[in-house]
This record gives structure tokens, sequence and C-alpha cells, in this order.
């Protein structure tokens, strides 16, 4: 079973993501590999550069979560070595040479279990939070 630790985004972690527009020392803690979930997500959408996942990350997330380049390039690697995505390189809107991503099937398959291993950590969290009423 994967370890959901907790790691600290305030000291550089992997998961630098922090609320938006909230001063660095207001950052919160997220569980451990989301980061490389919401990376695979992202790019079931089709090719992305890596400026373009965290952006997609931030706008679908209504600006809570930014993700700092620092910690989305050294996922973005660890996920190729994995097999989960390839990289190629291309041009992108503004001319600009860029790294496009892309979701391998292995890939597709890691986020279905990612996804799956998600959601029961935030039931087994939300049933500590909210148990039910013991009548």
């Amino acid at each position: 079973m994967k370890d959901f630790s907790r790691q600290s985004t305030t000291f550089g972690s992997r998961l630098a993501t922090a609320m938006a527009k909230l001063p660095s020392g207001d950052r919160i803690e997220l569980v451990y590999g989301s980061l490389d979930m919401l990376i695979l997500r992202t790019l079931r959408w089709g090719a992305t550069h890596g400026h373009g996942i965290a952006k997609s990350i931030e706008r679908l997330s209504e600006e809570t979560l930014k993700v700092e380049h620092g910690s989305l390039y050294p996922a973005l690697q660890r996920l190729q070595q994995e097999g989960w995505i390839t990289a190629e390189w291309g041009v992108s809107k503004n001319k600009q040479r860029a790294k496009y991503y892309r979701l391998t099937a292995a890939g597709r398959r890691q986020l279905v279990a990612e996804t799956s291993r998600w959601e029961r950590f935030v039931r087994a969290v939300t049933g500590v939070l909210r148990p039910a009423d013991s009548g």
C-alpha cells in the first residue's frame, strides 16, 4: 500500500503547492504523491508542456493550488523514468521551444490506481473527521 505520509510544502518538498494569494508562511501540507496524480490527470486531455500542466492544475483548482516549477520538473522526470509519460520537443503557441509530455498506456493505468487510492484515502479521512452518529 502506498505511504500517505505528509511532507511540509514550506521546506521545498516536491509538493510545493500553496493556497493562491497567501503568504508563503501559509502554505498547506498535502499528501505525498498527489502531485504525480494531478500531473497524470492533466495529461489525460493530451500532450502539454510543463508550464501548461502547472497552469491547468491552477485553473482547475480555481487558483487554490499553485505548482512551483521546482517541484513540477523533477516530478515530470520521475514520471518519465517510471514509463508513465513520454516527452518530446516541440514549439509552443508563442513560438518557443518546449518539451511536451504525453500520458502512456502505463500512465493511464497508474492514474486509475492512484485515483482509487486517493478516493479511499479521502473516505477514510472523512470518516475520521465526521464519524457517524452513534445514536
